[in-house]
């Protein structure tokens, strides 16, 4: 591959395995294409499970001299990595754009939090400590050291998929790991391939970063029980995160895992917000990427006093959004990523107005681009409120009182993100720690990743923590080495 960093990536159609370019040996093909116009970006024949072997064989066998590698060894990777990602920040933004329908804003604010997490990252190496503890036996030390894990298997997903595999395969590399990594069908390139790119660029040894792009049903299964896996990192639906969940616990090699899942985030606007700017707030938390994100806004509860207010403020702001190219720098809604997605949400129009929701407003769906569609007189119980949508759909709740708000912000089976907007900042972090869920925001979207910050969700949202000092504690081993200095008396 050339290092002249101006032109372009190329060699999307082929796996990344063992640090060579290779053609998949499957005889299915991916074919990759643009969600706006359909056009077909890189067919890419698919991998077989020897393939993914001989991914976790050379992982295996590349990361036990990786880990003995200096920390500033591998921090100089990571901090190349940075330096790449800069120099082909125009290519990387148009590659999100042309292949997850990402609007140029939200390639951008994908852009910068890839290159966040590769930065904060760069730091783990010289960050991971032991301890030395006391101990109750005469003559003896104990000595906690932290240990990279070995080989980690990332599934990332489509919606976010450059910034969604780097939050784990950066960290996992920069703590001596090695990774096999299999991206989202609709995403191979930037979920993936692209990447390989650029850390191939920044001189990461061979075998220890594979990409393997291959059907569900061929190494879908396969690259969770894989014997050489110690964790398994997933970034996606909550019902495919259960069925890794009971493979990586169930089978015949016991793995740790990270499950990041679906959300259902509330955005509860009490009476005594700033409706301005929780209008500003609810539209941008809501339709970013389509509403195609975990954290966005699945649900809009206001208080009874301000409701009809923020309702009547919330229309006439969302009339005004573009739809169309995510390309044009206008753009605030571009295409939903697939077909059966958007069947999906047809289906969910059609619910929410049998259970008796009122359409304010909609739009014709053209291919693959949806309109704003916005639902009132929304209850708890229906379909647009306890499920997570992933779309341009939104239903906003009437709500009581602050007591009803919060007893409606927690009715889910999802604990991800949530949002609360009040001019009183001790009623809002009391509200705040009363929601059930691994993070919320006063007075700002439940939309928010920062590199240093514990990021993830509880209940169905999954399991562990991304960024930071915990990511740390999820990409490393515990090891209690004890001393014994002097003969131990023993009882028998």
């Amino acid at each position: 591959m050339s290092t002249n960093t101006t032109s372009a990536y190329s060699d999307f159609h082929l796996q990344f395995i063992a640090g060579e370019w290779q053609t998949g040996k499957d005889d299915s093909t991916n074919t990759n294409t643009n969600p706006y116009n359909g056009d077909t970006l890189v067919e890419i024949q698919q991998a077989t499970k020897d393939q993914l072997n001989e991914a976790y064989d050379a992982a295996t066998q590349a990361q036990e001299a990786w880990a003995k590698q200096t920390p500033a060894a591998r921090a100089a990777v990571l901090y190349k990595v940075v330096n790449i990602l800069d120099q082909r920040q125009e290519e990387i933004v148009d590659w999100l754009i042309k292949e997850s329908g990402s609007t140029r804003i939200k390639a951008m604010v994908e852009f910068g939090a890839t290159r966040a997490i590769t930065l904060e990252a760069a730091t783990f190496p010289n960050r991971v400590h032991g301890e030395i503890r006391p101990s109750n036996t005469p003559g003896k030390e104990n000595f906690i050291y932290r240990e990279p894990i070995g080989v980690v298997a990332v599934i990332s997903p489509w919606n976010f998929p450059l910034h969604l595999t780097q939050r784990s395969i950066a960290p996992a590399l920069a703590l001596g790991n090695a990774v096999v990594l299999k991206p989202a069908s609709d995403t191979p390139v930037t979920g993936g391939l692209l990447l390989a790119k650029v850390f191939e660029e920044a001189g990461l040894p061979k075998g220890l970063l594979n990409v393997v792009v291959g059907s569900g049903s061929e190494i879908g299964d396969a690259i969770v029980e894989h014997k050489a896996s110690s964790f398994v990192s997933f970034t996606g639906s909550t019902s495919v995160g259960k069925h890794i969940g009971e493979l990586a616990n169930g089978g015949e090699h016991i793995k740790q895992v990270a499950l990041e899942l679906g959300g259902n985030s509330p955005f509860v606007v009490l009476k005594d917000a700033d409706i301005d700017q929780a209008v500003k707030a609810a539209v941008f938390g809501k339709f970013l990427h389509q509403g195609q994100i975990c954290m966005a806004i699945n649900r809009i509860i206001v208080e009874n006093e301000v409701y009809d207010e923020f309702v009547e403020r919330f229309l006439s702001h969302v009339k005004t959004l573009q739809v169309g190219d995510p390309n044009d720098q206008g753009t605030a809604i571009g295409p939903i990523i697939n077909e059966k997605q958007v069947q999906s949400l047809r289906d969910k129009i059609d619910e929410a107005q049998k259970e008796g929701a009122k359409m304010l407003l909609s739009g014709e769906i053209n291919g693959q681009l949806v309109p704003p569609h916005v639902f009132t007189e929304v209850t708890r119980e229906m379909d647009i409120a306890y499920n997570e949508i992933f779309g341009p759909l939104i239903g906003i709740i009437r709500a009581k009182n602050e007591e009803d708000a919060l007893s409606i912000a927690n009715d889910s089976m999802y604990g991800l993100s949530s949002a609360v907007f009040t001019a009183d900042m001790q009623k809002g972090l009391r509200f705040a720690r009363g929601i059930r869920a691994g993070m919320t925001h006063i007075n700002d979207i439940p939309v928010n990743d920062e590199s240093n910050v514990a990021f993830g969700g509880e209940k169905n949202s999954g399991i562990g923590r991304f960024n930071g000092e915990w990511v740390l504690e999820e990409f490393t081993r515990t090891h209690w080495i004890s001393m014994q200095n002097e003969p131990r008396e023993y009882p028998f």
